[in-house]
């Protein structure tokens, strides 16, 4: 692809290869881009560039399932806590510190979890159009729908699902990159799976280790902003909750990114990369690796 000339790297865990790109200077401050479903590391290709210009190191992994990552072939293969213990994996054999989180859709519901568990490797986190849900409160009937149709539709087109997530137009080449991890329905077994296991349900199994998820962030010190788009029919206005409970995301730069749907990266990837920078630079690490108040006036 042309515009996602990226090599990736492998890792294995678990018995699993997972990808992951990482670009930029090693000794950068480190971001960790995280997708959600059914995307892959493509959608990220606009930010990157801009972060990588910055003097950022990016890493950018493919959730097992996904991208060039393994697809295992059978549903129930496929859990919220596997893929949690899979990517924690990941981020401790690469040994990642003084990580910037940025995490969208599955990417926070995963994500989140990992800072709640490795709270030491994480400086900061920045989310975007996610949530943490602990199955106690309604979730929109646009996100009913979209979990009956990943689970019963006989076709499944992952190039034009994203392009339904986004308001500016995708090409067909762009199409073709976002089908391309996924020749066969044996591919899409994680995309089909994910919108079922999120917590929407008192009794989810995953409830309790979310809740203990969410008991972290309500301790949470460090640097947390919230950049939601407002034409997200599944996420809007879930960046309130964050905002109030986090004691980190008090007095954060929060942004409602406008003219942007639930893949904002796509939408608004430049302008995203930009108040991503804007966040670490008012944030800076110390000595110690712990987030210092910003020096500027």
């Amino acid at each position: 692809m042309s515009d996602f000339a990226y090599t990736p790297h492998y890792s294995m865990v678990g018995g699993l290869r997972v990808a992951h790109i990482d670009e930029g200077p090693r000794a950068g401050p480190l971001v960790l881009l995280m997708h959600g479903e059914p995307t892959w590391s493509y959608l990220y290709r606009k930010m990157i560039p801009p972060l990588v210009q910055a003097g950022c190191r990016v890493v950018v992994p493919d959730l097992v399932g996904f991208g060039r990552s393994d697809k295992p072939a059978r549903t129930q293969d496929h859990s919220y806590a596997h893929q949690v213990a899979w990517m924690s994996a990941w981020m401790a054999q690469l040994d990642l510190r003084d990580v910037t989180l940025f995490c969208q859709d599955w990417g926070s519901l995963i994500g989140l979890r990992m800072v709640a568990h490795m709270p030491e490797r994480f400086a900061r986190v920045a989310l975007a159009n996610g949530g943490l849900p602990t199955g106690d409160k309604p979730v929109p009937a646009a996100f009913h729908w979209w979990r009956r149709f990943a689970r019963y539709s006989p076709w499944f087109p992952i190039g034009r699902i994203v392009r339904f997530g986004c308001v500016t137009p995708l090409s067909t080449a762009e199409v073709a990159a976002y089908d391309a991890p996924f020749p066969s329905r044996a591919h899409h077994a994680a995309a089909r799976a994910y919108p079922s296991l999120v917590p929407i349900s008192p009794h989810d199994p995953e409830r309790a280790a979310n809740t203990q998820a969410w008991s972290v962030l309500r301790q949470w010190p460090k640097p947390f902003i919230t950049l939601f788009s407002t034409r997200d029919p599944v996420t809007r206005g879930g960046d309130r909750m964050f905002q109030e409970a986090v004691p980190g995301a008090q007095g954060q730069a929060h942004t409602r990114v406008r003219t942007a749907g639930h893949f904002l990266q796509e939408d608004k990837g430049p302008e995203l990369a930009q108040l991503l920078c804007q966040f670490m630079a008012s944030n800076p690490i110390g000595a110690e690796g712990q987030p210092q108040p910003s020096q500027a006036p």
